[in-house]
This record gives structure tokens, sequence and C-alpha cells, in this order.
């Protein structure tokens, strides 16, 4: 990163110890952004009886929030890489808790719909700018496990979300599910204010054949889009993303309304029992990530190829669960699910840092958000939604293996071109900001 004459430089080092402090609360913020956001699925019997929805308006209380988050993620991210990452997260995390504590009060499906589309925009670009600080934070080494700690708050929130919202609906009503997960956000979203970070990293490439003391200068709008446009790595992780995403939105909405069609289980006792099956997630995540980086040290690639191999065997666990078994075998085989599944995110999340300028991290997994909500997240609810309207919610769910299979398809082409899209990125030392 150049520097203006006269102006003094620190390169960017924290202690371990203020490292785990920030870690720390970018995990909380994880935790509540996805509370907030899944809550709304454990409590959907208490809606539709009040207000006498379909499983498709039902679906579309989960999907606004992804089409918000479509729409703001990319101008968001824009904004956390080129002014501050600590000041827009807190931003946001401010607006999608105010936003959450306004679904409490809502009188109608209209007004519930808007308050989480606001819900939405607070969240557009938190994953992004969380990203960005943590490929910041850590060395390569070490990056897919710390991502797979991270990305261990959201089994864990889901887990809470499902099982916690059914409980406080059936004791509290199903507003206060909305008004009691709010409140903790917001502290901090405040503490997220005061925190260190590097220095926005300017956006400067390497001119070959120039000398070097004038080797670098600065890019242009169109140097920027040629990053992406030209990178199939980026390309086919983005694409990767799309079917994990739309399975992972579809289970989260829909599990604990299975189990309690499919078996007549109470609503509280199937979120506490989908609650379970993704809490298993909370091992998966870290675990991934730390096997990717073991591998990576053998396979340059493995970062790509990993993920392939995990969500081919969530495939088959997942047929096996809605199309073979039932029963205590059934419940076996999700678990199971669950543990596996989100093993293969750390690793193509840390794919989105490496391949990519410094300066467009944050950019780089906002088209990741973009690309996996747009075409998963955002289309999840709805279409599982659909066909158990149309048909029932049993074949609804065993539309979910194909989807993987296609996404670890997608993964295991784009390992074919990250060793040559990782040696072309600019090498720029990160500076703590004044």
């Amino acid at each position: 990163m150049s520097v203006q004459q006269g102006q003094s430089t620190r390169e960017y080092k924290l202690g371990s110890g203020y490292k785990t402090y920030i870690f720390i609360l970018l995990f909380l913020l994880y935790f509540f952004d996805v509370v907030d956001r899944y809550i709304v699925s454990s409590i959907f019997p208490f809606i539709q009886k009040e207000w006498a929805l379909t499983d498709v308006q039902s679906g579309m209380l989960v999907s606004t929030v992804y089409w918000a988050i479509v729409v703001l993620t990319l101008p968001i991210s824009i904004i956390v890489d080129r002014w501050s990452r600590r000041k827009a997260i807190g931003i946001m995390a401010g607006l999608w808790s105010l936003a959450s504590m306004a679904c409490a009060f809502a009188g109608n499906f209209a007004q519930l719909f808007t308050a989480r589309t606001f819900l939405g925009v607070g969240e557009a670009g938190y994953a992004a700018g969380g990203t960005a600080m943590i490929a910041g934070m850590y060395p390569e080494e070490k990056r897919a496990r710390i991502m797979g700690l991270w990305n261990a708050s959201i089994p864990l929130a889901t887990a809470v979300s499902i099982a916690l919202g059914g409980v406080i609906a059936v004791n509290l009503g199903w507003r206060a599910a909305f008004g009691l997960t709010a409140l903790p956000g917001l502290v901090v979203a405040i503490l997220f204010f005061f925190i260190k970070d590097y220095k926005t990293v300017e956006l400067v490439k390497t001119v070959e054949g120039v000398p070097a003391n004038t080797a670098k200068i600065k890019m242009k709008a169109r140097d920027a889009a040629r990053e992406f446009i030209s990178n199939r790595t980026l390309l086919f992780t983005y694409l990767g993303f799309a079917g994990v995403q739309f399975v992972q939105a579809a289970l989260i909405t829909w599990l604990a309304t299975y189990f309690h069609r499919t078996s007549g289980m109470p609503i509280d006792q199937a979120g506490l029992k989908t609650g379970s099956i993704m809490l298993l997630a909370i091992i998966g995540a870290p675990v991934g990530g730390y096997l990717a980086d073991l591998w990576v040290k053998k396979r340059k690639n493995a970062r790509l190829v990993f993920p392939s191999i995990t969500l081919l065997i969530t495939a088959l666990l997942i047929f096996l669960a809605f199309s073979v078994l039932d029963g205590t075998p059934q419940y076996v085989a999700l678990l199971l699910m669950g543990l596996v599944f989100t093993a293969a995110a750390p690793a193509a999340m840390v794919v989105t840092q490496e391949v990519i300028h410094p300066g467009l991290r944050a950019i780089s997994y906002a088209m990741a958000i973009i690309v996996m909500n747009l075409l998963g997240g955002s289309l999840g609810p709805i279409v599982i939604g659909a066909i158990s309207d149309a048909i029932n919610i049993q074949t609804a769910m065993q539309v979910l293996p194909a989807l993987l299979v296609a996404s670890a398809a997608l993964f295991f082409t784009g390992s074919f071109f990250f060793n040559r899209d990782y040696n072309r990125v600019e090498k720029i030392t990160l500076e703590m900001e004044s």
C-alpha cells in the first residue's frame, strides 16, 4: 500500500487478546443477526393461525430479508471497503436490531413484511464486512479455521432461534419472540464502534515492465470490475454457494413445520428437535475449517475440493432422511447432516478473500452474498412452500439433495482455476488506523 510523503504508518498487528475480543464481538453480532432473521420460522403456526397465512406468504417473511440483502449488499459493501468496516458494521447491527424490535408491534402481514424487509437492510453488508475483517486480522494458514469458528455462530443462533421461538410463543405469545432477541444485538452494535481496525486499503495495482519505484498505479473502476469478470474461481465459488444457501434456508424455514405436519408433533417440540439438528453444525463449521487448513498445506486448491466432498455427503444424508428413512433412523441421518453440512462454508468463504485484491475483499464476499441469496436463500423458503402448498411438505423436502450435488460440482470446477487466480492477486501490507 503506497503512503503519502511524511505520513507515518504502522503495520496492522493486534495482540492475541485484542484479536479475541474483536472476534467475540463479530461472533455475537453474527449470532444475533441470524437469531433475528430466523426466529420467525419457529412461530409460523402461530402467525398463520392468527392471520390465515399460506405457506408461500410465510416463506416470504424469510425471503424478503434475502431480497433486501441482494439489493443492498453491494453498495453497502463498497462503503465498508472504501470507508470504515467498524462504523458501517455498527450502524448496520443497530438498524437490524431496531427492525427486529419493530416486528413485535406489527398488526398485520404487510406491517410484519415491511419490518422484516428493514431487517434485511440492516443485515445487508455484515457478512461481507465481517469476512473482510477476519481476513485482515489472521494469516492465510489460519483463516479457514477462524472462519469456521465464526460461522459456528450461525448454527448456534439457528438452533436457539428455532428452539426458543416456539417456547417463547407458547408461553408469552409470538410477538415476544421478536422483542426479546433485539436488545442484546443493539448493545453489541454500540461496542463495535470503539474497536481498532486496519486502514482502508488503497486500490493500486502493479504494472509489469515498469521500474520498481513507479511500479504501482491507482486502479480505475474498470480495473476493479476486471478483477471479478476475469476471475473464474470466484464465478464458480459464487454459484456453488447458491445451492448451499437454497438448502440451508429451506431447512431452517421448514424443518420444524415438516416434523409438526408429518408426525403431529407439537410445534414447540418440533422446534426443539430441529434446533438439536442445527446445533450440531457448531462442530461441523470449525472442524471443517480446521481440516481445510490442514489439507491446503499439501494441496493449494483444497479449500474448493473439500466443500465438494462434504456437500456430496450432505446430499446423500438428506436423500436418505426424506426419501428412505423415518422415525429414529431419519433423525440420526439428519443429525449427521447437521454435523457435515456447514463444514463446506468456511473454506469456500476464505477463497472469496484469497483470490481478490485486498482492497476489494468486502465487495468480493458481497458478490457471493448477492448470488447465494438471489438464486438460493430468497428462493428456498418460497419454492419449498409452493411445492408444499401444491403437493405436500414431504415431496418438497425431497428436492433438496439435487441442489447440493450441483453446488459440489461447481466448487470442484472452480478448484481447477484457483492456482492461476491466486497467483495474480496484488500483495499489499495492511496498516493500522490512526
